[in-house]
């Protein structure tokens, strides 16, 4: 199915994209409290109620934009059948236990999934992504591909309104255990944090971010507990507000949605797939 892009859109959200990976490149090199990274923090684009024209404008040349990140899974799996399998899918919304392996298993090229709070939801995922595997040997011959990354959310500003585990807890020490030793078609790939709009809006070059300040030192007191190194697990944390912030704090990912997408409508009018003649104004 040819999916229609709009030519003055597509130059709009190139523009925006361009600016925020210049302003990534800036970040990355400047001078930082924590370690600095080997590589440039990744890109998550989040795409979330946004038309499916949008994530392919970008994801062709000239930008070629890879990562993108949605919050509900019907949205995700519309997507996913339509757009080409080189985008590389992050779900980071909160995951639902009846979803999750419908998630993993359904999604041909979901990359990550960011929103992992609880032993039984990685065991879904687990469930999943296995029987993906097996469906692809089977139809296709060889091995089922690479594990699902998987990040434990931890909820770092303690919110009621935040899902994830408390940080330094044994739920976090015990999860993280579970997906490293009884999860092989997952790979524990690191921490994530939403933590509070108050602490994002105060984030400036001179105010570190709290959140981001807990999330690296559970990041640091997990890889010890399992018997790793640090570097060894990512950190996923920083959006549009906050994402400089974040990348000085360490951040290997950062999830950027309204600053290169702009605005969002509201769910109920979203749609995966815009009129052609909307496409074509």
């Amino acid at each position: 199915m040819k999916i229609p892009i709009s030519p003055a859109r597509a130059s709009t959200l190139t523009a925006n994209l361009t600016s925020i990976q210049k302003r990534i490149t800036t970040a990355s090199t400047s001078t930082s409290t924590s370690s600095p990274n080997s590589h440039p923090p990744r890109l998550v684009a989040v795409s979330k109620l946004k038309p499916a024209s949008d994530i392919l404008a970008l994801h062709q040349p000239p930008v070629s934009q890879q990562h993108f990140g949605e919050n509900y899974v019907q949205e995700l799996l519309e997507k996913a059948r339509l757009l080409p399998q080189t985008v590389r899918w992050h779900f980071i919304g909160g995951l639902q236990s009846n979803k999750a392996a419908q998630l993993a298993r359904e999604v041909e090229s979901l990359w990550a999934v960011e929103s992992v709070d609880t032993v039984k939801k990685a065991g879904l995922l687990e469930r999943g992504r296995k029987e993906r595997d097996e469906r692809l040997t089977e139809t296709e011959g060889g091995g089922g591909g690479e594990p699902l990354r998987v990040f434990v959310q931890v909820n770092t500003s303690g919110e009621d309104s935040k899902s994830g585990v408390e940080p330094k807890s044994d739920t976090l020490r015990e999860l993280g255990k579970y997906i490293r030793d009884e999860c092989p078609h997952l790979r524990l790939q690191g921490l994530m944090t939403i933590g509070a709009i108050a602490r994002s809006k105060a984030t400036t070059a001179e105010t570190e971010n709290e959140d981001f300040i807990s999330l690296r030192e559970n990041r640091d007191w997990l890889a010890a507990e399992l018997g790793s190194k640090p570097e060894d697990l990512e950190l996923s944390m920083g959006m549009s507000e906050d994402f400089e912030g974040a990348i000085r704090q360490g951040s290997n990912e950062v999830r950027v949605g309204s600053t290169i997408f702009g605005e969002r409508p509201p769910k109920k009018d979203a749609k995966v797939l815009e009129d052609t003649e909307g496409e074509k104004k």
